[in-house]
């Protein structure tokens, strides 16, 4: 399935039903009166989320939604029926903009949450209530509301405890293969990941995690190079970061230390909020080297690198350092745990 996070939609409410216009005839009552009825409530446009989905793709062909209008009121003050709402399901993670205001209209967080983004109209007035003691047979009544006309736009964030940043081929797609049941796309060129994927990670019985894998940043990804500017939001609503470097496998590959502080500043120059987000250090790829080299250079790595306390170090091939990894994440997601 194709992975699409940002969508624009057009919704209508249901207008309003007329009020009637009505007089009471019946026989053997010899003076009738006004009882036309009102008109009924148009139906809402109201978003609720479902977890099963991921995506917003079937938006991608259907751009307009309108709900029920209400019905016409009618004689022996008969209310029109209301429209039934339209209900659009969308993945948890789902923001929604207004966007002629731009307005954030709400965050669709958890499974079955709703939301209503546009309003039905009212229904309108039948002639029994314009009755009064100098107009006894009022002809008047009103029109129905219109329903809300919005455009909107849907922005997809993905829900997970932990994402994982670095360059491409930092060995992100591996290592949420062997922590989880996700089978990620794994190639030996860049850009394997086209979209993010979840992973998720079992701690005990009753207790997970989940991993994003999101698509490898360059140096320039806060301006739109590379895949960078369209899933760094996806990492804004994660509790933890890894940032994810390789070690040195062949000679000519790129500077760690250099990507480190390109992959910095890309954080800082898309959102303050990422900047300030928790970011732990994990060296990748332990096994190109025997472990005693591998340990000094992550060592040197991390001084040369300004990084102020502990680090991991992985291989997701023969893997070393998962299990503390995976258990150290949990204790810090989930406080300190005697099963863990």
């Amino acid at each position: 399935m194709k992975f699409v996070d940002e969508v624009k939609i057009t919704v209508k409410a249901g207008n309003g039903g007329s009020g009637s216009a009505s007089f009471r005839r019946e026989k053997f009552i010899q003076f009738g009166g006004p009882d036309g009825g009102d008109g009924g409530k148009g139906g809402d446009i109201v978003l609720q989320g479902d977890q099963g989905l991921n995506t917003l793709v079937d938006f991608r062909h259907k751009k307009r939604f309108d709900a029920q209008n209400g019905e016409s009121g009618r004689g022996r003050q008969m209310y029109g029926k209301g429209g039934d709402d339209l209900v659009i399901k969308v993945p948890t993670g789902t923001e929604v903009y207004d966007l002629e205001t731009d307005q954030k209209l709400g965050d669709i967080t958890e499974h079955e949450q709703k939301l209503v983004i546009a309003d039905g109209g009212k229904g309108g007035l039948g002639n029994m209530h314009f009755k009064s003691s100098v107009n006894r047979a009022p002809k008047r009544f009103t029109s129905g509301d219109q329903g809300d006309l919005r455009e909107i736009k849907l922005e997809l964030k993905v829900l997970a405890d932990v994402g994982l940043l670095g360059f491409p081929n930092a060995g992100k797609s591996t290592f949420v293969n062997a922590i989880s049941a996700a089978k990620p796309k794994i190639a030996d060129y860049p850009f394997t990941t086209l979209y993010p994927a979840l992973g998720v990670v079992p701690v005990t019985s009753d207790t997970s995690f989940v991993v994003a894998d999101i698509p490898g940043i360059i140096e320039g990804a806060a301006e739109g190079a590379g895949l960078g500017i369209q899933f760094l939001k996806h990492l804004q609503r994660t509790g933890l970061l890894l940032h994810m470097i390789e070690l040195p496998a062949y000679e000519g590959m790129s500077d760690p230390v250099e990507q480190f502080h390109q992959l910095s500043e890309e954080l800082v120059k898309f959102s303050e909020q990422l900047k300030e987000k928790q970011r732990w250090l994990v060296f990748t790829k332990a096994d190109v080297t025997t472990d005693e080299e591998a340990n000094a250079l992550a060592a040197n790595y991390a001084k040369a690198m300004g990084w102020e306390g502990g680090y991991h170090l992985i291989s997701s091939i023969s893997k070393k350092g998962l299990d503390k990894i995976v258990q150290d994440i949990a204790q810090h997601l989930f406080g300190e745990e005697d099963d863990f």
